[in-house]
Order: C-alpha cells, then structure tokens, then sequence
C-alpha cells in the first residue's frame, strides 16, 4: 500500500514539473526586445507587443513613430539594457510581470540615459505561450502620452572665422540674399517679371518655373529662386522687378574674392556621400563643408560643435518636458601671418597674366602672401555657382582653377644661387676666378648637337659677374665641375626631394640622381633647366640661407604672438658662403649691369634674383618662357618676395617680372611695415 502511495505521489510531482515546463521564461523574452530595440529593428518590437498594445496602435504607425523620433533626434550609440534581477519577478493581480531597464543613447541634443519601467504578460498564441510586451507612449520617453511629439530643434555653430595678421577676415560669417517669388504677389503680367529675373540673374526661366511647380509650394509661400552677394549690383535691379522679393541670410563670405581664392578655397553644403561617412562626427544634412584651401585643411578648427533641444509636447505645442540639450559650440578662428595688404598688392600686380608669388619674413619664416593668378571668386561656390559659368571657369586656358603655387616648375636663373653655394662648399668652384668665355653659345668636347647659350657676351666672368649677368654657360660649368652626386646632395641640404614643413601640401621640390641621366642634362641643372623643380615657396625659402648665416628657416602660416625663427635644416652653407652669395645678390639689384637693376629703387635696398625658364620639347625650337624673380630688403631683411609669370617670351622675360615686384616692396615698406 505504501508502496502504491509513493509511486501516485511521484507522478504527480512529474505531472506538476510538466505543467511548469509549459511556462516559458520571460527573461530571453524581455531581452529579445531590448536587443530588437537596440538595433531598432522597430517591425520586430511591434510583433512581441499584446494583443491590447497592438489594438491601441497600429503597425505602421508604431514603426513611423519610433523611425521619426529617434532620426529626428540623431539617435546614435543606442545601449537598452534590462535590468534582471536575481529572481524571476512576481505577476501581479492582472497577470503582469514588470522589468526595469536602462536607457543610453547620444543625440543631436547630446547624451540622453534614463531609467524606466515595462510591464510583460503571458499570452498563448497558435496553442503556444509566451511573454508580450504591455506598451505604452511612454516607452518611447518617459513621461510621454497618447497625442504628444517629440520636437527637435538644431542650434548650428558658428563657423570660425580666417583672419589676416592683422585681423582682416579673408573667411567671414556674413549675409546674402535670397532672391525669390511669393506667387500670390506676382503682377498680372507675372511672365514679364519672370523673364525679367531670369534676364537680370543670368538663369533660364525654365530655372524659375521649376522652382514655382514644386510640390511643397504655395500662393504666400517664398520661393527662394537664386541666392546672390550682399554686395551684388544686381540687388538693385532685382528689387525693382514687380512681385520679386529677397530675404537675408547667413552665409560664408570671402571679402578678397579671387586675390585669395586659392589660399582660402571655399565651403559647399554636405553631400549624402560624406554626410554617410561624417554623421558620426555630428554633422547634419543642413551642414556645410571645407573644400578646398585653408577652409578645408582647418575644417576640424573652424566648424565647431552643434547643439539643439529635444523637447516633449502635447497636442497644443505647450511643452511637457525637456529630453536633452546641449549648447552649440561655436568653432575656433584661425589667425593667419598673411597679410591681406601684401596679398592685395602682389595679387594686383599678377591679375592680367598667369603666375604664383609667395612673400615670407626670412627672420622668422612667417608666410606672408601666397598668390595665385588668375583666380576665382569662392563666393560663387558658395551661393551655388551656374553649370555655364562654371564650364568657363573649367574651359579658360588661363586655369583659373589650378592652384599654381602648390606645383613646382624649373626655376631658370634663380636657382644659380644654389648652384654657387654648393660648388663653394664642395671646393669645387673658386669665386675669384676669371672664366675665359667667348661668344653665346659653348660646347663641351665630345657632346653632339648639344649647346649651352648665354645672353650677355662678356669674355671672362667670375662668380659676381656671371650671377650679375646671369651667365649660363658660367654655371652650367660649375654644375660639370661640382658633379651629378654632390649636386643632388647639396640640393637636399636645401630642402629638395622632402616634404616641405608646412600646414598646406605642395608639390615637393626636386632634383634626382635619375633626373640626371646625361652630361648635358648636369650642365641644364646648373642653371635651374633640365629636370629640377621648385615651387614658389621652397624658392623663397632656399635664399633665407643667404640671410641666416646658412640655415634654412622653416615656414610658418599661423600667427604667433611672439614670433621666432624655426629652423628647418641647420648650417645648410658656411656664413662665409651666405655671405658671398648675400653680396653677389645685392649687385645683381643694385649695379647698373646686373639684370635686376631696372627701375632702380630709392632708398631700399634689394637683393635678388631674376631667371627665365625655356619650356621647349626640342632642341632649337622658341618655346614658352616663364619670368622670375627673388628678392629681399638688404638691410634688416623682413620681406623676401619670389614670384613667377608665365608667357613672358614677348613681353622680355624675367624684365617683365622685377618691376612688379619692385612695386610691391616699395608700397609695402613704405606704407605697410609688418608688425
């Protein structure tokens, strides 16, 4: 009998276990949604609600909620944990099971976290339990009713500011204007004011109908048809056209138009590729974006950090609750050595032909003025600048486009400094020496077809004479003496074949053993032909050795309060040399026979450089010439100017070139000391 007793009780334990094995648990449940949520996969969140959570909101409409709020608020870095608690919690009177979890995301409005509380309740469905989620509009945020909206609002930072050294803007915040249509205002004869805008703007009508058959408009909506400068003569005419309105706006303006184009470039509203590749650096659709030039390379500097509110409101708009809020972080400005009036100047000087200049304090290394010509207006871009214009742009065979002075070019004569220093400090040149040249051309025994050919027909020259006369057969010489390996050395002492240190890529200067692949290939080196480049700064650059006692200054963009020398390469020539080359310089300025003299300056004293590079594919033939000249005030050197001009085979070479450089020293020193 006791025996039978144990055996009942046995199987009504099993019976009883059974039953509780139909149960499921609800803690895999609980954190499947978390998870589905987490990755907001919204479609499965809805399929785990009751039966009574579904009935109070549709599909559709659950997944459209959660799609626009938490892309409304930028939601990123979603972290939705449950808190499981070390026993399984108990149901209430209703059958319902409640879990606490944890909430952290980071938003437009910045981190969001908070704790909130979800109830489960066991239902069967398909003859299979399960546990299902109890919704509610507050497991969207907490606090949240039926009828209420999330609002977000962007507080956008203010770009920083690139100032001159003297805090002159060359990138600013400013205003424009919005030219536009409110159709309800238009004249009876609105076809007649339309093609009037078109006319004045320089845009097809076609352009403004479009604009006015959008989907979105309206009779007392503004259209916004082409945003113009706040300075554009066109304004006044546009203003005059019945029913066309204008609204201000912000946006970024560049005072010094093409003088600085190529220095500052331009920024563009975001396009969804980027916008794909940044948004988790916080940047919006609405965001604009560096693209070239300065506002590119100090894009981290200046854009600074949005802020924005998200707010919880009924059904009026009154506001229920603040989710979260960050304040706007304006971006930081950048102050600059350049100085726009020296810009202005050169820019001037250039703006008819096609070239680049650079100016530096060869003390201290500060870039001073980086010019490029012809250029462009980065307003244009900014505003949204016309297919057709841009195709001129694109089209002109001046390149107004091609930022010259971050490419190298042969440097014709004025590299014959260098090539004197390094045949002093090899010994392979004696300054003193009378070389005995006759006529224009000279032929080293053994070559072919191959000449060298000087201007002046001087019959011996030593080493003052052929930089004042700019002898070529001189230095071509000297680069035969010196030798292809100890002439590719002692260009990299100064600088060639290596990154020049600096903010801005260049094109780095240079001059290879490969690119020496022949005797008369060494002998064009030595007048700065054959196949070494420089660009415009590292040519300003390679005479501060003259100045310093031989070492290269490194050069510097943004403004120091106290500014000093940085060295780039040290002891580059011996003072003795800096000192002879410094000399030689000053005649080839300063004496009536040296080929920098005309027009002679009073009371400034200059040294320089001039040189005249052939750009020809065949021996023989006339081919375009490109001018230079370098030069530095003598006395206390504070400004060294090299600039290059392209085409000047008939406008007399680098004669062409010194006065316009002369020029700018003697309105600058006079009128504008650098401070």
């Amino acid at each position: 009998m006791k025996q039978r007793l144990g055996i009942m009780l046995i199987a009504l334990l099993l019976m009883v276990i059974a039953g509780c094995s139909d149960s499921p648990n609800p803690e895999p449940r609980i954190k499947d949604y978390m998870k589905n949520w987490q990755s907001m996969n919204f479609n499965k969140m809805y399929d785990m609600l009751s039966d009574s959570s579904k009935k109070a909101i549709k599909k559709d409409d659950f997944v459209k909620k959660y799609s626009a709020i938490y892309g409304g608020i930028k939601a990123q870095k979603i972290s939705i944990k449950p808190a499981i608690p070390k026993e399984e919690p108990e149901p209430d009177k209703n059958g319902n099971i409640t879990y606490t979890y944890n909430v952290k995301m980071d938003t437009v409005a910045g981190p969001v976290s908070y704790k909130h509380k979800i109830k489960m309740k066991e239902q069967e469905k398909n003859d299979k339990k399960n546990w299902y989620i109890n919704w509610d509009y507050s497991q969207i945020f907490p606090g949240m009713e039926k009828g209420d909206k999330v609002r977000v609002q962007t507080n956008k930072a203010k770009r920083g500011e690139i100032l001159d050294r003297n805090g002159n803007g060359l990138a600013v915040n400013g205003m424009a204007y919005q030219v536009g249509i409110v159709p309800q205002n238009l004249p009876d004869k609105k076809e007649a004011s339309k093609e009037e805008l078109a006319k004045v703007l320089g845009i097809d009508k076609k352009t403004i109908d479009n604009a006015l058959n959008a989907s979105w408009v309206q009779p007392g909506f503004f259209v916004p048809v082409k945003t113009i400068a706040e300075d554009d003569p066109r304004l006044k005419k546009v203003e005059k056209i019945k029913g066309i309105s204008t609204q201000s706006i912000e946006t970024r303006v560049y005072p010094y138009k093409e003088a600085a184009s190529h220095l500052t470039g331009f920024v563009q509203p975001i396009k969804a590729d980027e916008l794909k590749k940044l948004q988790s650096q916080g940047y919006e659709s609405t965001d604009v974006i560096g693209r070239r030039g300065l506002e590119k390379f100090y894009e981290k500097q200046l854009r600074g950090t949005n802020g924005g509110v998200i707010r919880i409101v009924d059904s009026a708009e009154n506001e229920k609750r603040k989710v979260a809020e960050k304040e706007a972080v304006d971006g930081k400005s950048v102050t600059l050595n350049i100085d726009m009036y020296l810009q202005s100047d050169l820019y001037n000087q250039m703006k008819k032909d096609v070239g680049t200049a650079s100016a530096i304090n060869p003390k201290t290394g500060e870039v001073l003025a980086l010019v490029n010509s012809p250029g462009f207006d980065p307003n244009d871009f900014v505003l949204g600048i016309s297919s057709s214009k841009y195709q001129s742009l694109e089209k002109d065979p001046k390149q107004p486009m091609l930022n010259r002075f971050a490419y190298t070019y042969a440097p014709g004569s004025t590299f014959k400094p260098i090539t004197a220093s390094i045949g002093l400090e090899t010994n392979k040149l004696d300054p003193n020496k009378e070389v005995q040249i006759s006529g224009k051309k000279w032929q080293k025994k053994g070559w072919d077809k191959k000449f060298v050919t000087r201007v002046a027909t001087v019959p011996s020259v030593d080493l003052e004479k052929a930089l004042m006369y700019s002898d070529n057969i001189y230095f071509a010489q000297t680069a035969l003496a010196i030798g292809k390996d100890d002439m590719v050395k002692g260009a990299e002492k100064f600088g060639f074949n290596e990154d020049i240190p600096f903010e801005l890529d260049f094109e780095n200067s240079s001059l290879t053993k490969d690119d020496i692949n022949s005797e008369g290939m060494l002998a064009d080196t030595g007048y700065g032909q054959g196949r070494v480049e420089m660009n415009i700064l590292h040519l300003g650059l390679s005479y501060t050795p003259f100045i310093n006692n031989g070492n290269l200054i490194a050069p510097k963009l943004e403004k120091e309060d106290k500014p000093e020398e940085k060295i780039w390469k040290k002891n580059v020539i011996s003072p003795e040399t800096a000192s002879r080359i410094r000399s030689d310089l000053v005649k080839v300025v300063e004496d009536k026979r040296g080929t920098g003299y005309k027009p002679p300056l009073k009371n400034l004293v200059l040294a320089g450089k001039t040189g005249t590079a052939e750009l020809k594919s065949k021996i023989g033939e006339k081919g375009k010439e490109n001018g230079y000249f370098v030069a530095f005030n003598q006395k206390d050197p504070s400004l060294l100017i090299s600039m290059m001009i392209e085409g000047v085979q008939d406008k007399g070479g680098s004669h062409y070139v010194v006065p316009k450089v002369k020029n700018t020293f003697k309105s600058y020193m006079k009128e504008k000391p650098l401070r």
